[in-house]
């Protein structure tokens, strides 16, 4: 009974000098806006001023000209600009793609909302890149198998126009597939297919998610707006057009 007594006692002791653990209750915050009211710091600003000069230089770099302006909004089903995205990584990528694995890519996938600006008519610039992508998202090529190509087809035809190149899809009037093809071809069952994509998008990024879990994966290590330098420097006049990639009869 003393032994029950004297354990009963030394529990009890030592949860009365264990430490109480503060708790979290409320958390407030404060805004801070940025306005003109605020004083500028001559001294910083006469620190960055040749950085800024430098920068400001390298962005505004002529690499190529537009004669029209280019918007993602400009149709239904498939833009000038977002075909020029998806041709631009299709001719860029699949040399760096087959030079590591000896395998071509099949065709191309991107995403309406990557296009973040307007490439306007007139001087195309290093700047232009940047505003059209300006997140640091990588090319990478996942290989799929022909159900999630089919996945793929059956997502696209919402009707949004993403980015697609070397894919081709055809609605009819009541908005069902009546064509989808890769390569010129319809999906064969029980093969694998290779698209280039971005990270975002491989990691199911806009309910992608046919491409999350692909049988292989190469990572490029080759940014999307590097793609777009790239592409502009190789090119006198910036003119693509809207096409039959994905159109509705």
């Amino acid at each position: 009974m003393i032994r029950i007594f004297l354990s009963l006692f030394l529990a009890i002791s030592l949860l009365g000098c264990k430490n109480s653990q503060p708790t979290l209750t409320q958390i407030e915050g404060h805004q801070l806006p940025i306005t003109d009211s605020i004083q500028a710091n001559q001294d910083i600003l006469d620190y960055v001023a040749p950085y800024r000069k430098r920068i400001d230089k390298e962005m505004g770099a002529v690499l190529a000209y537009a004669p029209l302006s280019l918007s993602k909004k400009d149709g239904p089903y498939n833009t000038a600009i977002g075909n020029m995205m998806a041709d631009a990584v299709f001719e860029l990528s699949n040399p760096v793609f087959n030079k590591r694995t000896g395998k071509n890519i099949d065709a191309v996938l991107l995403n309406h909302g990557g296009i973040r600006s307007t490439l306007n008519a007139g001087d195309v610039t290093m700047r232009s890149a940047f505003d059209i992508m300006p997140f640091e998202n990588s090319i990478v090529v996942v290989e799929i198998t022909s159900n999630q190509a089919n996945e793929m087809f059956a997502y696209l035809k919402s009707g949004t126009a993403h980015p697609i190149s070397n894919m081709q899809l055809v609605l009819n009037e009541n908005d069902e597939l009546k064509t989808a093809t890769i390569n010129g071809k319809p999906v064969e069952h029980g093969k694998t297919y290779f698209i280039a994509t971005n990270d975002y998008l491989q990691q199911g990024g806009d309910r992608m998610t046919f491409l999350s879990e692909p049988k292989s994966m190469e990572v490029l290590d080759y940014k999307i707006r590097n793609v777009l330098v790239d592409y502009f420097k190789e090119q006198d006049t910036i003119a693509p057009v809207r096409d039959n990639r994905f159109i509705k009869e």
